[in-house]
């Protein structure tokens, strides 16, 4: 830390105004019901994406979001509206758990103390959070209604008749457990053995763990999942209605990947079996040379041939160790085994050869491709690699005349080049040496002959379903939702077994809390941690535990509700405050026609007004809590549809070098120490002030000494050092009346500073803020209404600053009572705002002598004469004669004399 002198003393203030803050619950919000609860008041929910409190802490990248949230709750609040704004953990996670293992710490005292520094760091950064609120997945009051959830998951499922979630009592078939929302699956995986867990494909990189860099193979396991699938279409046109980033929105779609076309079977050749494709383009069915079938396929051990079973043994394992990502990558190098087999085309009886490949997988579709080369740019790639067929069957417009001719007039045996000439006259070419992926009009394909491949698509589904051998259907990328994790530190499933079949636990025994142990080692098997804790696995005489733990996911999925009513003992969220937090319109007990369950298709989501974070979660945790929501509105637990209302991702704070923070890289910048050096009030200007919320900056610590040095003049506008050193009011306040400029200043501010916060344009505002301070820095005497109307709008800011000096004045101005933060924010007068005069510049001989002010309206002959008049240049024009007066509308006069 600096020795040197403080330009104001932050650090004397900031640390009692975070405390008197947090000890007089100054930003708790109120529920309907509660005694003090402001009826008539707007409601405004803002939150924060939820946190995972490592070792690390914090550092300046996580500040910037935390700080904008915290700047729209607080002008909310001078607005007077009933503002949520809380802050709590994701603490469950495999950091914790792996920390344990190494050192043998229970994970709960490591993420306590975790806990305790971050909320430390969050407080010393003067954020208004409502701590009352405060809540951790760890605790079991929480997962206790996590648990609730699953099992509302568990005894649902979604009727087709309705496309919404039902009881699970209102199904009619003879297995409920195969249209469950919460059901068990053997499936590959990605199994780590030395972190002892499943792994999701995103935690899986380059083949090895995201956590300790570990080898991981994919092997069959029994695991729970979420019928995520069932909602897909949901998930997509609710998107529609959602005040969220285009790019966001499209992550969204193309994850879930919806496709149409068809799905094709083809015979074996001598195998009593058949393989079911799915095909975006079932018009280049002609065009099909080869079959390819993912290494997991079901099939590939039935089908493949004695020579070729070793060769497809050995590429199996090698395509175990690699993620679906890495399988995936369009520029890797293609890989492939022949099976041996061969697949008969349904359109024209050929013979075509069954391979199995990385790049096909099991959740996509039928976990098998039809391979048309021609026009698939992977399957060529394939297909050259391996020297198999290439049958072009779609046919591109060719408008250069001159190369048509030489197509067609070529003279080459055998030419690549092919042309087909329409009725239109239009002239369509093909080649068989080539891959075109897009749309023309089909050729060499018998009775779809000369059709574009719109209406070649729809001819071919209804000979698929006429012939018997495939349909038009629907299929995503998006798979069903693997929801189990072998490892210690997570939420039990509310699930016991019992003779191999599975039941729930009744509401009345949750939670269910993990059992105290001292080893968190995986026990180097598929087994869990928790099969260790033999009395606790033991549920009675004849049924045992389920030992698997939920994913980091499930507390994150719907902690947003928790936070309207965190202390509700008898319900995960109340219904009015649901129904008030959550509602869709904005009004206060939100929208009072909408009821749980009801219709989805409306236009007003509601949900959280405005939620900030990171573009990591663009896909997974927004789409895992979108879902959960839908079910639990189907269910008639909550009375909107969508969860985020408004959705804005901060851009990422870069080091110093312009690369991506981290400690390798030795540009990390902690935040204690920027606060230690400069002021919490400096490091949340800077950050606001360094561009645009959303785009990516790099830190400057010069950067932070700038809007330091602006605060210490807001800072001086009150406050003034008197012979011992000591800050006191300044003698310059008067209660003096605002100049028409001084007015006009103050008003465009207030109208500029609002318009920016609603936008969120912070560095705007500041920028304004900043010429406002500017204009009243050599005021003498300096109007004290200039603070009532300015402090307002900084204070969401500098929120401690503002909170000092307005203490301060209220020693001796009226309009200063209670706490800043409780004020009321100001409102412009668009009168003030209208120019009626100009000031210009008087100048001898190109050097200002003095100033002018004018009507706006005044010709050039009225100024010069207002010029020449002017007292303040009667000096310097004595004696001389005057040559020539240059007026520059609106900026200056010069007066040229000898």
């Amino acid at each position: 830390m600096s020795l040197t002198r403080k330009h104001y003393p932050f650090s004397e203030f900031e640390p009692r105004w975070q405390q008197h803050w947090v000890s007089t619950q100054a930003f708790r919000a109120t529920n309907p019901g509660d005694p003090d609860f402001r009826l008539g008041a707007k409601k405004y929910f803002v939150l924060d994406m939820f946190p995972y409190p490592s070792g690390d802490g914090l550092h300046v990248g996580h500040v910037e979001g935390y700080t904008a949230t915290d700047i729209l709750a607080r002008y909310h609040r001078l607005l007077g509206d009933n503002v949520l704004h809380p802050m709590g953990w994701d603490a469950f996670g495999l950091p914790a758990e792996q920390y344990a293992i190494k050192t043998g710490q229970h994970p709960r005292i490591t993420t306590q103390r975790n806990v305790d520094n971050f909320r430390t760091q969050l407080q010393s950064l003067g954020f208004s959070y409502d701590w009352s609120r405060e809540i951790s997945t760890t605790d079991p009051e929480y997962f206790r209604w996590t648990q609730w959830i699953f099992l509302q998951l568990y005894n649902a499922w979604v009727n087709p008749a309705t496309n919404k979630a039902e009881p699970i009592s209102s199904y009619t078939g003879m297995d409920p457990d195969s249209v469950r929302l919460a059901f068990v699956s053997d499936k590959p995986v990605n199994w780590c053995p030395e972190l002892g867990t499943v792994l999701a494909n995103e935690e899986v990189i380059d083949g090895k763990s995201e956590v300790g860099g570990f080898p991981i193979e994919r092997r069959p396991m029994r695991q729970w999942m979420l019928r995520i699938t069932a909602y897909t279409e949901r998930l997509i046109a609710d998107l529609e209605g959602l005040d969220w980033p285009e790019s966001i929105k499209l992550l969204q779609r193309n994850w879930i990947g919806r496709s149409e076309g068809a799905e094709v079977r083809f015979a074996l050749d001598g195998i009593p079996e058949d393989i079911s494709v799915f095909t975006t383009r079932p018009d280049t069915l002609f065009g099909a040379t080869y079959l390819v079938l993912a290494p997991e396929h079901p099939l590939v051990e039935s089908l493949t041939s004695a020579p070729q079973q070793e060769g497809v043994a050995t590429y199996k394992k090698a395509c175990s160790s690699k993620s679906d990502l890495e399988r995936t990558d369009l520029a890797k190098e293609k890989t492939g085994v022949f099976t041996g087999a061969y697949a008969i085309n349904p359109v024209n009886g050929e013979k075509i050869p069954v391979w199995i490949a990385d790049y096909v997988l099991t959740g996509y579709g039928t976990g098998a491709i039809m391979a048309v080369p021609a026009h698939d740019e992977r399957d060529y790639d394939f297909a050259k690699a391996f020297g198999l067929q290439v049958t072009a069957v779609v046919a591109q417009r060719i408008s250069d005349a001159k190369i048509t001719m030489e197509i067609v007039v070529s003279g080459k045996p055998n030419p690549p080049w092919r042309a087909h000439q329409l009725n239109d006259e239009s002239v369509w070419v093909w080649r068989h040496d080539r891959c075109f992926s897009g749309e023309g009009v089909a050729v060499n394909s018998e009775f779809l002959d000369g059709l574009p491949t719109l209406e070649a698509k729809l001819k071919m589904i209804a000979w698929l379903e006429e012939q018997g051998v495939g349909k038009g259907t629907i299929t995503y990328k998006l798979r069903d939702w693997l929801f189990s994790r072998q490892r210690y530190w997570g939420e039990p499933f509310p699930i016991v077994w019992e003779n191999g079949s599975h039941r729930p636990l009744s509401h009345e025994e949750l939670p269910v809390e993990p059992p105290e142990m001292e080893d968190f080692k995986p026990t180097g098997t598929a087994e869990p941690p928790l099969s260790k804790a033999k009395e606790w696995v033991r549920y009675s005489e004849t049924a045992s535990r389920e030992l698997n733990t939920m994913p980091q996911w499930a507390g994150s999925c719907w902690y947003y509700l928790r936070f309207c009513d965190p202390k509700n003992h008898d319900r995960f969220i109340g219904t009015e405050a649901e129904h008030y937090w959550m509602g869709s319109t904005g009004r206060p007990g939100g929208d009072t026609k909408k009821t749980p369950g009801g219709d989805h298709s409306h236009k007003t989501p509601g949900g959280v007004d405005l939620y900030v974070g990171g573009t990591e979660h663009a896909v997974l945790h927004l789409l895992y809590a979108r879902f959960w929501h839908k079910v639990l509105f189907d269910l008639g637990h909550l009375t909107t549809p969508e969860p985020f209302q408004r959705l804005v991702n901060q851009g990422m704070i870069l080091g110093d070098d312009g690369q991506k923070m981290s400690k390798s890289r030795g540009n990390v910048v902690n935040p204690d120490e920027v606060v230690a050096e400069y002021g919490a009030d400096s490091l949340r200007l800077y950050e606001m002030f360094m561009g645009p919320l959303e785009h990516g900056k790099p830190w400057s610590t010069t950067g932070v000494e700038g809007v330091y040095r602006f605060l210490a003049r807001v800072w001086r506008l009150a406050m003034a050092e008197d012979q011992e050193g000591n800050w006191i009011l300044s003698d310059d306040l008067a209660e003096q009346k605002l100049t028409t400029a001084q007015r006009r200043i103050l008003h465009a501010t207030i109208k500029k500073v609002t318009h920016d916060i609603e936008s969120l344009a912070f560095n705007t505002a500041i920028s304004q803020m900043m010429i406002c301070t500017n204009e009243f820095t050599n005021a003498k005497p300096r109007p004290i209404e200039a603070m009532r109307l300015f402090l307002p709008l900084l204070s969401p800011f500098a929120p401690h600053l503002v909170e000092e000096l307005w203490s301060h004045l209220a020693t001796k101005f009226a309009g200063f009572e209670g706490l800043a933060s409780q004020s009321a924010w100001p409102s412009w007068n668009e009168d003030y705002l209208v120019v009626s005069e100009v000031s210009y510049a008087l100048q001898v001989n190109g050097k200002v002598r003095g100033h002018l002010t004018v009507p706006i309206a005044a010709g050039k002959e009225s100024v010069e004469k207002a010029a020449l008049a002017d007292a303040s240049l009667a000096s310097q024009l004595e004696g001389k004669v005057i040559k020539k007066i240059i007026v520059v509308p609106g900026r200056l006069v010069n007066i040229v004399a000898v």
